[in-house]
């Protein structure tokens, strides 16, 4: 395409006398934007088709007739009709003239204004938009200062409030002025199209069909953009005015999308949060996970103070130690510089930490305790995943090496590969939404069966039994370019999103590097915490150095020696190989963070590398499993009490601010660093900016030349059942950040035992029966649904149900039993639950 073609075509129009040039195809709202000019809305929303709904957008209009003379476009003989410029398409030579010019436009925008106050409350003082209401705003600027409507004597229409949605979100009718935006939003932007209007003429309004709730991952953003005050969350409803809140720029925390949002808080506490707008990456939307889950930081089971546990008797064991009981921190950061000088130390940590602390972590156990034992995936994972991460992932920070969301829209295909997006990155399944939708982009999903989410993408899913992935990937680029597929192959414009849950299908990782060698696609890992992609560019796996350098390669250990001091000279155990050396006692001390032992591939083999270890010390927010069994516990701060930086799926730094100063709470990279002075090997850092300078000054290594290849993994083991087991987590489970978010909980998707309808018969059940479905590591009794599933695998949602499927059945890939319920056994509903 030449320079000349590849012009935008342009039309040049004129409003209140001001001459603007823009794309053609713009509107005038927008037209008039460009130029200053603001002309009153409601319906209207950047993001959301135009749909002149509430009509006070009006303006008057001339065109220049065949003619040349300017003609105003007419309703009936005699009389100007004035348009609505949030539909109307800016056209060359047009005239426009908005309240400022028009005496005509003004009249109609009042009318309408007093049209929309007929009915509705004038009750701002009480209601949850007053002081941020645009309808309020308006009403000043544009509306009537008298209401004719109250000389009439008449009364205003009522309705019973509030109508439950969904256990999140609430109507209030009466406020509602049919704007339509939450129902657009819903239909165009999540795909979830629960709410529409119903009735009709003076009775429309928004509603839901019976038994069918507003259960979108999405629905907090309708709260958000309803420019009045008729739809409200549970959890901000009469909670604050925005007259009485701080508000925060910072990023989300719960996924590795680095979602925009803004923090508003008062009395040291925060009230809601809100998306915040960057069109780089969640343009002006978040998940509800992103805008409820935020409780965490005040709940009950937050550690506030350090713990120590008294020592035992002399020659007692371990077994014998005491309670823990409240210490200082200087007494605290001294018994755990003790427990980690006693012996062999394997250092495990979550992935929920920010980069700061990830580097922390790494240098601490490289450096202070001279080991490489250390592992963050505190999850299934692999060796052919370390590989992967260490050579694919780790050091790849530019541009150029990691596709970012906006490629997703110029991509002609996109990949998912061991992922679904709607449940395990909320911002990135809606860039992919938009992508399908206003870009034409192909997703193409290898699953075990047409999720949701999936379905919502149109994604052209490929069905697979979970472990046999590699199989599929390596004809996956000649089906998708065969006639019988969509004929046009996979090239260096596409791209391919790989999912943590890749690490535990045997080759399929391996597959994956050489389908994007094969075709120039683009590649991204897309883990499911915000800390993931840190922590695998801080070093926090085995034979890992920070930067994508590596232990064993001679200029990294200079490199990365010369900035550390001494490191280790063997690549040291992942997280399994660390909880079976502390098992077998060859490992003496654990140093924990932010691990939950139902997360890990052994849950029960996790707890017992705890219990035999002669020490443990562990950093943690909240109380948990591994905390009561510390013998040190030392408190770390929550993002909302610190500054620091996520690095995201797309390799974005996304740095976030401190909101509270709260004493004595302290980011892990400084614990650490108090516990390594006290060791006598300090750190080197006083404080959080010479810290980010040593991690800028090592940066990020250049890509591998050479490809090392992946450590073999053993072949799938059904493990004698006669169903394979498929699962992931989905956005809205039981985990520790969403502890306390009862309304936030309630909207869990219910935990079901899906199965395809061959299996079904075959069981002789129906969906809606209940089945016993039992593993190798327990068994429940849940509701059988019906799903696009390869026969002989079923599919469970992890930790939706009591600690879930990983904890308590088997792992993914592994078989289980399926049978029908031999008795009705009650079924724990999520709101039972929650309740509980």
């Amino acid at each position: 395409m030449t320079a000349s073609e590849n012009v935008i075509p342009t039309v040049t129009l004129t409003i209140d006398g001001v001459t603007v040039t823009v794309p053609q195809g713009t509107l005038v709202i927008r037209a008039a934007e460009q130029v200053g000019i603001e002309i009153p809305r409601f319906c209207d929303h950047p993001l959301l088709a135009p749909a002149g709904a509430c009509r006070q957008c009006l303006v008057e209009v001339a065109t220049p007739g065949p003619d040349g003379t300017m003609r105003q476009m007419q309703g009936p003989p005699g009389r100007m009709k004035p348009q609505a410029s949030c539909t109307l398409v800016a056209s060359e030579g047009m005239e426009v003239r908005t309240q400022h010019t028009s005496p005509g436009a003004e009249k109609a925008q009042r009318g309408v204004m007093e049209l929309l106050l007929i009915n509705h409350p004038l009750d701002c003082p009480v209601c949850d938009k007053g002081g941020e209401c645009p309808l309020q705003n308006q009403a000043m600027s544009v509306g009537r200062s008298e209401s004719r409507f109250a000389d009439q004597g008449m009364t205003k229409r009522t309705f019973e409030k509030p109508i439950p949605l969904s256990p999140q979100i609430l109507l209030d009718r009466e406020r509602c002025i049919v704007c339509q935006r939450c129902t657009r939003f819903a239909d165009e932007v999540a795909g979830d199209a629960f709410i529409s209007l119903v009735e009709r003429g003076a009775q429309q309004q928004i509603g839901i069909a019976p038994e069918a709730p507003f259960l979108s991952y999405f629905a907090g953003n309708t709260v958000q953009i309803c420019p009045v005050g008729a739809l409200t969350s549970v959890d901000y409803r009469f909670r604050a005015r925005p007259f009485d809140l701080v508000s925060t720029e910072s990023v989300a925390e719960h996924d590795a999308c680095g979602a925009a949002i803004r923090v508003d808080h008062r009395r040291g506490k925060v009230v809601r949060r809100l998306a915040g707008n960057d069109p780089a990456v969640n343009t002006e939307w978040i998940s509800d996970k992103d805008r409820f889950a935020f409780s965490y930081t005040r709940a009950s089971r937050r550690i506030t103070h350090p713990w120590v546990r008294d020592l035992p008797a002399e020659g007692s064991g371990r077994r014998s130690r005491g309670e823990l009981r409240p210490a200082s921190w200087p007494e605290a950061i001294a018994r755990a510089a003790t427990a980690l000088q006693a012996g062999p130390v394997g250092v495990l940590t979550g992935g929920r930490m920010p980069v700061e602390d990830a580097f922390a972590w790494s240098k601490f156990a490289r450096t202070v305790l001279r080991t490489d034992d250390v592992d963050f995936r505190s999850r299934p994972h692999s060796a052919e995943e370390a590989w992967f991460l260490s050579r694919f992932v780790a050091g790849r920070l530019a541009e150029t090496q990691v596709p970012t969301y906006a490629d997703l829209e110029a991509a002609d295909t996109v990949v998912l590969v061991g992922l679904d997006p709607e449940d395990e990155a909320g911002t990135l399944f809606l860039r992919l939404r938009t992508a399908v939708k206003g870009y034409g982009t192909r997703v193409v999903a290898l699953a075990p069966f047409t999720t949701r989410g999936l379905a919502k993408l149109d994604a052209d899913v490929h069905h697979v039994v979970p472990g046999r992935e590699a199989a599929l990937l390596a004809t996956l680029d000649d089906h998708l370019a065969s006639p019988q597929s969509s004929g046009v192959s996979l090239g260096r414009g596409d791209v391919v999103l790989v999912g943590e849950r890749l690490a535990t299908s045997p080759g399929a990782l391996v597959a994956v590097t050489e389908l994007v060698a094969r075709t120039g696609a683009r590649l991204a890992w897309v883990p499911r915490r915000a800390g993931d992609r840190g922590a695998v560019e801080a070093g926090l796996l085995p034979g890992l150095l920070p930067g994508g350098r590596h232990l064993e390669a001679a200029a990294d250990r200079a490199l990365i020696g010369a900035a550390f001091g001494d490191l280790p000279e063997q690549v040291g155990r992942d997280l399994t190989g660390i909880v079976a050396a502390a098992r077998a006692e060859t490992i003496t001390s654990l140093l924990v963070g932010g691990v939950d032992p139902d997360d890990t591939p052994d849950p029960s083999g996790f707890r017992t590398a705890v219990a035999k270890a002669t020490h443990v010390v562990s950093l943690e927010l909240a109380w948990s499993d591994v905390a009561l069994a510390a013998d040190v516990v030392l408190p770390v701060a929550p993002v909302t009490e610190r500054e620091g930086t996520f690095l995201t799926w797309d390799a974005r730094e996304r740095g976030f601010e401190q909101i509270f100063d709260v004493p004595g709470s302290l980011p892990e990279w400084r614990v650490l660093s108090e516990i390594a002075t006290a060791l006598g090997r300090p750190l080197g850092w006083e404080n959080v900016d010479q810290l980010q300078e040593e991690i800028a000054a090592l940066g990020g290594a250049a890509a591998p030349t050479g490809v090392v290849a992946a450590p073999p993994l053993p072949a799938p083991d059904a493990g004698g059942g006669h169903f394979v087991l498929a699962t992931h987590r989905q956005l809205v489970d039981h985990a520790s950040l969403l502890a306390g978010q009862d309304a936030l909980l309630a909207t869990m998707r219910p935990a079901v035992v899906a199965m395809s309808t061959t299996d079904l018969d075959r069981l002789g059940v129906t969906p809606g029966d209940l089945v016993d479905v039992a593993g190798d590591r327990g068994a429940w009794t849940l509701p059988c649904a019906v799903a696009d599933l390869p026969d002989g695998v079923v599919w469970i949602p992890t930790r939706s149900h009591g600690r879930g499927v990983w904890a308590e059945l088997a792992a993914p890939g592994q078989g289980v039993d399926v049978r029908p319920a031999r008795v009705a056994s009650p079924v724990v509903s999520p709101d039972q639950e929650v309740s509980a």
